[in-house]
C-alpha cells in the first residue's frame, strides 16, 4: 500500500487522485487544528499564571499568532510599581506582586527573568527608602 503524495502520484484513476488529495489536504487541516489547539492550551496556561498571580497590576492575555492563524506566543501587560519615596511600603507590595506574577508560571520565559529583576531592583530601593526613613525617625 503506497500511502501520502505518493499514492496520488500512483493513482492512475482520475476519481482515486481526487479522493487521494482531498484525503491528503483533509489531513493536513486535522493537523494543523491540532497544532493551534495544543499551542492556543499551552500559551493560555502560561499567559493565565502571569493574570492570576498579578491581580489588579495584570493586563489582558494576549495570544499571538503566526500568518497561518497558529498561535507562536502571548504576553500579559504588567503594571511595573513607580518608586514611592511616600510610601515605600506600596512600592514594596506591588514590586512583590509583579515578581510572583513574573515567575508564575511552571516555565517562566526570558522576559519573565527580566521583569521579576526588575521588579526585584525597584523593591530593593524601595526597601532602601523605607530604612532610611526609619532611621530618620530614631535618630
Amino acid at each position: 500500500m503506497v500511502s501520502g503524495v505518493s499514492a496520488i502520484n500512483y493513482a492512475s484513476n482520475p476519481i482515486v487522485r481526487t479522493q487521494a488529495v482531498q484525503s491528503l489536504n483533509q489531513q493536513r487541516e486535522e493537523n494543523r487544528k491540532a497544532l493551534i489547539d495544543k499551542n492556543y492550551h499551552d500559551i493560555f496556561v502560561h499567559e493565565s499564571a502571569h493574570k492570576a498571580a498579578g491581580g489588579p497590576l495584570a493586563g489582558a492575555i494576549i495570544i499571538e499568532t503566526n500568518e497561518d492563524g497558529i498561535p507562536v506566543g502571548g504576553h500579559v501587560a504588567i503594571m511595573m510599581p513607580v518608586l514611592d519615596v511616600e510610601n515605600p511600603q506600596k512600592t514594596i507590595n506591588d514590586a512583590n506582586t509583579v515578581v510572583r506574577a513574573a515567575m508564575a508560571p511552571s516555565d517562566p520565559s526570558d522576559q519573565d527573568f527580566r521583569v521579576a529583576t526588575q521588579a526585584r531592583s525597584i523593591r530593593s530601593q524601595a526597601e532602601d527608602v523605607k530604612q532610611k526613613k526609619r532611621l530618620d525617625y530614631i535618630a
